[in-house]
């Protein structure tokens, strides 16, 4: 696919942006020109590409390489994206990193289930007094990680990065597969790999605002984790029953009527901090036991939790962000749960013009990382504020 149907995204959006942006159809043989154009990564520091599982990874990689020789790049695979128009499915979406404004180091880390913790919080100490050394006069510092979204590592490794970061605020998303769940894929400077992350740490002289932000409100109903196996995350008992059919019974469903939009619309948090965190299902077992997204053990108490309209709590959150000053642009790792549910409510094209209407970019993904936590159901990301100075 070629020309105007390729270039989704792209137009003119009446103001000079800092960060550039451009998405382009996964399957179209000129994606990487079309990226190319839209970038202009002559003087870019950085490109991250989140592309849909759908795109012909081993070829685009090859052919990036051939056009961004020069630029550094990231990126992962998605469970859909968010381009300057909204969601979408099917695309490549790119966001360049002028080096007017933004500084950057990477690491690859690799074989999660075997992590060096040691060298990789070494790796990250000297990142940041490198950057620190490069751009003396700069003040904002954030890191973002792209994360394999099936690894099981995240909540291990987002705690692990977080000693090294000290007070830099992370955000992130764990790579998507749609709604497979088979394989996912990180990318760093043409190399592919699964079982592993990406950590982009960045200074830049644009102020920045780091956040996490959920629609909902903890209910009063409450159960207990009796049994599972944190390694996996699976729940096999809840309230010392099995677990697939205990949380079904508690919402007055047929076990075998769970599905990803049961879990979207029924989700269960833990409570610590004077917070609530979203402990997403992913799916029932064969076996009947329930798989999760992030860290689960026995003796949790899981709390039903209820949706607030999710557009409206959206736009407010959006709207605070922009308070008082407007983004250039927003970043954002929104959970494939969430999208989910704005599918099953029929408001997902609303939910597109709030965030095209608000410059967010990004992707589905099937977690996401805030600071030292790995989190779910959730809509993390930075937001990039233009710098004081012309």
């Amino acid at each position: 696919m070629t020309g105007h149907l390729a270039q989704i995204g792209l137009e003119n959006r009446g103001y000079e942006a800092i960060l550039r942006t451009g998405c382009v159809d996964c399957e179209a043989d000129d994606a990487v020109d079309i990226l190319r154009l839209a970038l202009q990564p002559v003087d870019l520091d950085l490109v991250i590409l989140f592309f849909s599982p759908r795109t012909d990874i081993t070829a685009f990689v090859a052919r990036l390489g051939k056009g961004f020789e020069n630029t550094k790049l990231v990126g992962c695979t998605t469970a859909g994206e968010i381009t300057r128009d909204g969601y979408a499915e099917g695309t490549i979406v790119a966001l360049g990193f002028p080096k007017s404004h933004f500084a950057t180091r990477s690491v690859l880390i690799e074989d999660l289930d075997t992590l060096d913790g040691q060298q990789m919080v070494a790796d990250i100490i000297r990142n940041r007094n490198a950057l620190a050394a490069q751009a003396p006069s700069w003040q904002s510092e954030f890191s973002l990680l792209l994360v394999d979204g099936l690894s099981t590592c995240e909540d291990q490794l987002t705690a692990e990065i977080s000693f090294g970061l000290g007070p830099v605020p992370l955000t992130g998303g764990s790579a998507g597969d749609g709604t497979d769940f088979t394989r996912t894929f990180v990318l760093h400077d043409g190399k592919v790999a699964s079982n592993a992350a990406v950590l982009v740490q960045m200074i830049s002289r644009c102020p920045i605002r780091v956040f996490k932000t959920d629609h909902l409100v903890p209910a009063r109903t409450r159960m207990v984790v009796t049994g599972a196996d944190p390694s996996l995350r699976v729940v096999s008992e809840i309230n010392a029953e099995p677990a697939a059919r205990e949380y079904a019974r508690i919402l007055g469903k047929d076990p075998e009527q769970l599905t990803p939009f049961i879990f979207a619309a029924h989700p269960v948090v833990v409570q610590f901090g004077g917070q609530h965190h979203v402990r997403a299902i992913q799916r029932v077992a064969d076996n009947g036991d329930l798989v999760f997204f992030s860290a689960i053990d026995e003796g949790v108490v899981l709390t039903l939790a209820e949706p607030q309209n999710m557009a409206d709590h959206l736009n407010r959150e959006l709207r605070a962000l922009a308070t008082p000053n407007v983004p250039d642009a927003i970043i954002a790792f929104d959970c494939i749960l969430r999208r989910l549910e704005a599918e099953q409510k029929q408001n997902l094209g609303q939910l597109s013009r709030i965030l095209a209407d608000n410059r967010v970019v990004g992707f589905s993904t099937y977690g996401e990382q805030y600071n030292s936590m790995h989190v779910n159901q959730t809509l993390t990301g930075v937001a990039i504020y233009p710098p004081d100075e012309v």
